[in-house]
This record gives structure tokens, C-alpha cells and sequence, in this order.
């Protein structure tokens, strides 16, 4: 299958440089290390034979977009379409300048949890299996089931196939089950002190580095509030309290616009459960307003408009969501 889909990319970025419709085509190459893709930029039709597609194209790719003017052909998966979405709505990006490759997703392999699993030593090449990703050592070669080596982003996906599209370059999947954010609901529910151990245990790894907000498809601001001086809004050091301000500010920055793609979990180097902070806050979004950011282009985000019933249970008493 994505030997086919490839094929499908290839064939539809070559026909839109060739006839002039885009100026540049974003995809994934190949990388030079083992279970990685990697973003390239292609120009010229002659060039589409590097755009390729497998189960390592994790990067979400709406991050390249923001205030472009040129026309650009983009290879899109479900959760790049809701960033998409999301972006168009706030005018940094306008839909007439994109031609969206859209490609069905059964979810992106977690190099960091394959090695965890391969137990030690180098991966010298892998291979794509009916059955699971086929990984090979210098001593030995495993076969890891897909359940086990997706992100864990990917098994809870809310979109498998591209919201909006210009060309579908494969057949669409069939969706999985409404999201119920069971995995932070047991977090809410436990204890206090459980809780305040988790988050700081979290937030004792960052090393505020920024390299979520810059992976981020969401965080496009050119003055971001962790670089403000005049004033200051947080403070510098890696100390418990400015790490956690700087990691909350942002998660209510985010709040009914993240589309939980995962790329802030993945570009981490510490290893830092991000995604759980932010899954908590969509999840009080879909609570109390029934709004799930990035499904339709025509629904404004509920922290962007103003209705006169608003819930009002967080000025006014407990919010529903807490329980």
C-alpha cells in the first residue's frame, strides 16, 4: 500500500510543478538514519521521484505554511488537515494558495519507543510487514507489532483520513472510535497530590529548550510571550515554577485550537508527556463547548466568539468538567 500511495504522491506533485499550478511541493524524503523521513521542498517535476510515503512521515507538515504567498501543492495526513483547517480560520493561511495531497493514515511509528523495544544496539534497516515493522540488527532481526511501535497520539486518533483535500492519493481508512479521553479523564479523577507528582515529575525534565513551540503548527506568533522582556511574563530558568508557567500559558494558548498531531511530543528531546497536557485542556474544550478544533472550516473555534449561553461554571461555581 505505501508503495502505491508514493506512486499516487509522485505522480500528482510532478503534474502540479509541470502545469505550473504550484511553485513548490512539500513532502518527505527519505533519511539518512534508519525509521526516519524527513520534510523536502520540491521545485522542479523532475524532482518528485524524492517525495516518498511510509510510516515514519510523523512531522506535520501546515508547520511550513504560515503567511506563505507562493502556491504550494502540501502532502497531508488527517491531522495535518486539522491544523490546515485551524490555520485558514485564522487567516495565516489562505486556502486558494494550497493544493492539498491529502493520504490516509493508519498511524506514524514511534522511533524512539522501536529502540526501546529492538532492546539496545544499532538498527541497521526495517522493513514495512503486513503484520508489524520488521527490524534489523547486526545480531538479530524482530518483528514489532503496528499496535505496539505507533505513537500513542495515533491510537486515539480522531482522523485517520484528510479533512479537506484537493487530490486523495489513496482510498480512504475506516475511522476509529469517537475519542473519549479516557486517558486524562483517570488522571482528573486521581487524587491531588497524585496529580501535582505526575505534572511536576513532567516538568522536572524540560529543559526549556522550545523545541515543542517550534514544531507546533499552532504556535505562529512572531513575538511568542516566553521571549517578552517589557513585560516579563515568565520567567528564564528551568526552576519548577517558570517551567510549568511556560508550559501552561502555552497549553491555554492552544486550548480549542490543538489538534493533538503530536508534533510537540515528538520533537522533545527530554521525553517530556506534553501531550497529556494538552489532551486534558482539548478535553474540557469538547466538555464544555462540544467543539472539536479542526473538523470544519465553517465552526469558529468557541475561545474566538462569544455567545450569550456560554457555560459560565468556571467564574461562577465548579465546572462540570472537573468532576
Amino acid at each position: 500500500m505505501q508503495t502505491t500511495l508514493t506512486s499516487r504522491i509522485r505522480e500528482e506533485a510532478a503534474r502540479l510543478l509541470f502545469e505550473g499550478k504550484v511553485d513548490v511541493v512539500i513532502g518527505f524524503e527519505l533519511g539518512s538514519l534508519p525509521l526516519r523521513s524527513t520534510p523536502c521542498f520540491v521545485r522542479d517535476a523532475s524532482d518528485a521521484g524524492r517525495l516518498v510515503w511510509n510510516s515514519f512521515c510523523g512531522n506535520n507538515l501546515s508547520r511550513y505554511i504560515h503567511r506563505c504567498e507562493k502556491r504550494i501543492g502540501l502532502v497531508a495526513k488527517g491531522c495535518d488537515t486539522r491544523a490546515i483547517i485551524e490555520l485558514i480560520k485564522e487567516k495565516q493561511v489562505q486556502r486558494e494558495n494550497l493544493v492539498i495531497i491529502g493520504v490516509p493514515c493508519r498511524g506514524m511509528v514511534d522511533a524512539g519507543l522501536v529502540r526501546k523495544l529492538f532492546g539496545g544496539g544499532e538498527i541497521l534497516s526495517h522493513e514495512e510487514a503486513k503484520d508489524g515493522l520488521l527490524v534489523t540488527g547486526a545480531l538479530r532481526t524482530l518483528l514489532i507489532p503496528w499496535e505496539e511501535c505507533l505513537h500513542q497520539g495515533c491510537r486515539v486518533c480522531m482522523r485517520r483520513n484528510p479533512v479537506i483535500h484537493d487530490v486523495l492519493a489513496g482510498g480512504p481508512l475506516q475511522e476509529l472510535p469517537a475519542d473519549s479521553y479516557r486517558d486524562v479523564s483517570g488522571f482528573a479523577e486521581s487524587p491531588p497530590d497524585e496529580r501535582w507528582a505526575r505534572i511536576t515529575g513532567e516538568m522536572d525534565r524540560c529543559i526549556r529548550c522550545y523545541a515543542c513551540r517550534d514544531a507546533c503548527p499552532l504556535c505562529y506568533c512572531a513575538n511568542c510571550f516566553v521571549d517578552a522582556t517589557m513585560p516579563q511574563w515568565v520567567g528564564k530558568s528551568t526552576g519548577g515554577s517558570d517551567t510549568l508557567s511556560f508550559h501552561l500559558m502555552r497549553s491555554l494558548h492552544l486550548a480549542g485550537r490543538c489538534v493533538e498531531c503530536g508534533a510537540c511530543e515528538r520533537a522533545c528531546p527530554m521525553g517530556v508527556d506534553i501531550r497529556a497536557l494538552h489532551r486534558k485542556v482539548s478535553s474540557d474544550v469538547a466538555g464544555m463547548f462540544g467543539y472539536t478544533p479542526g473538523m470544519n472550516l465553517d465552526e469558529p473555534a468557541p475561545l474566538s466568539r462569544f455567545e450569550p449561553d456560554d457555560p459560565e461554571d468556571f467564574m461562577t461555581g465548579r465546572s462540570p468538567c472537573a468532576e
